[in-house]
């Protein structure tokens, strides 16, 4: 994959659509950073850092060929959250995150996401056996990285935060 040119692939699941970050995501991300449910993923923050998080995105795509897919209902076509992979230079190692958006917990979407990106990550990126940093009150997202098969590896710490570091099971043979 030439990092620079090639688009970011559409993955479709039975419900989903996890597709490229794009310019019109700009007024949901910035509504979701402005609230508090935020802090677990590096808000709240203002329009200027709401932007510069999509830029991020679309720049990690283009640094090291992966990144973070936005999530869309494939029947609405309703933004729900993202999920994919980081490696941002204080990373460990890449990781596999996920954000839904408070109306689309509950249903299922995050653990449908995160599995399709981990698949296609393991198959085609070649990010295998990857870690997922979860703060030790995400409740949620530790009983998802449960639900997906990871287990609980180690204390961390994650942009200045003590985590808990989750490891994923290999998926290729």
């Amino acid at each position: 994959m030439n990092a620079m040119t090639d688009p970011i692939p559409v993955l479709d699941t039975q419900r989903l659509t996890l597709r490229a970050p794009r310019k019109s995501d700009l007024p949901t991300l910035t509504a979701f950073y402005e609230t508090e449910r935020s802090h677990m993923v590096g808000g709240p923050r203002d329009a200027t850092g709401s932007f510069n998080s999509l830029a991020s995105r679309i720049g990690h795509w283009a640094i090291y060929g992966f990144g973070l897919w936005h999530i869309d209902d494939r029947k609405t076509g309703d933004f729900l959250g993202w999920t994919g992979f980081l490696n941002p230079p204080s990373w460990d190692e890449p990781e596999l995150g996920w954000t839904l958006f408070a109306h689309a917990e509950g249903k299922g979407y995050a653990f449908e996401a995160a599995r399709a990106a981990r698949a296609y990550g393991a198959g085609h990126l070649k990010l295998d056996g990857v870690i997922s940093y979860i703060r030790a009150d995400n409740t949620r997202s530790a009983a998802l990285a449960e639900k997906l098969g990871a287990t609980f590896e180690r204390e961390g710490e994650v942009m200045g935060t003590p985590c808990h570091i989750w490891r994923h099971p290999k998926e290729a043979t």
